[in-house]
């Protein structure tokens, strides 16, 4: 197995897991349980992971990091939204 087929394959696990949450938090539009905090850092940190993956042109760090911005932004733009 390739190098990038199993970072593509780690990605979709990790960045998959998130999906849940969104649609969670987006159906109940409940977010009491999500800490605001904890999904700062995360998202803080997801950030500097991806313009490291564009800095060494790692295209399955990447695009991982990119989708889990989308997805962890949401939830995070939801707890700003619904508290």
């Amino acid at each position: 197995m390739s190098a990038d087929l199993l970072g593509y394959l780690a990605a979709c696990c990790t960045t998959g897991a998130f999906l849940p949450q969104v649609i969670q938090a987006w159906k109940s539009r409940d977010t009491r349980a999500i800490s605001m905090p904890m999904y700062l850092v995360f998202v803080t940190g997801v950030l500097l992971w991806l313009a490291y993956g564009l800095q060494i042109n790692n295209w399955p760090m990447t695009l991982a990091n990119l989708v889990t911005l989308v997805l962890a932004g949401t939830v995070l733009a939801l707890k700003l939204k619904y508290g």
